[in-house]
């Protein structure tokens, strides 16, 4: 199921290792569209299980789940997004993410691979009036014919609707 797409870079001196081997993302699907997240950011992939609701918490917080002692908050981005009604299968992941040493939980619809962008891949995202507020993309990474919007998750997570994580020192 995970696939690793290695590309090319040419080495340029001023550039970190990271540059020079390209940036991995975890792409993953929401409705009909392919997203991807820092890898280094996700902890561990999981089956969708049922959550332990909380009172009054906004409805994109589907709830918390215990964690091997841990408690992590459960955030169904297909509500978070306004991308239509979630519906749960065998293919619906939570994906447990490591930000700014808190633990959060992301459910999205299905995960496809791991991918690895050159900065030549990724470009800025257009401004317009999405679901999603640019400021929480990093930009587009193009692939052949795949195309990643590619989620900016540590200031996603730390937003202040968001409310789960504090404020990550830029």
């Amino acid at each position: 199921m995970t696939q690793a797409i290695q590309m090319n870079t040419p080495i340029n001196g001023e550039k970190s290792d990271r540059d020079i081997a390209g940036q991995e993302y975890l792409a993953f699907t929401l409705g009909k569209e392919e997203y991807g997240i820092d890898i280094l950011k996700v902890q561990e992939i999981r089956g969708y299980e049922t959550v332990t609701r909380i009172a009054n918490a906004p409805d994109f917080i589907k709830g918390v789940v215990n964690l091997r002692g841990i408690i992590v908050p459960i955030v169904d981005m297909r509500i978070k997004f306004q991308l239509g009604e979630p519906t749960y299968d065998q293919f619906t992941v939570v994906i447990i993410l490591n930000i700014g040493g808190r633990v959060v939980g992301m459910v999205v619809d299905s995960v496809s691979d791991v991918i690895t962008l050159s900065p030549e891949q990724i470009k800025p995202a257009p401004e317009m009036g999405t679901a999603l507020n640019t400021d929480y993309l990093i930009g587009l990474g193009t692939i052949d014919q795949r195309m990643l919007i590619l989620v900016d998750i540590d200031r996603l997570m730390s937003s202040a609707e968001m409310g789960l994580i504090d404020k990550i020192a830029a």
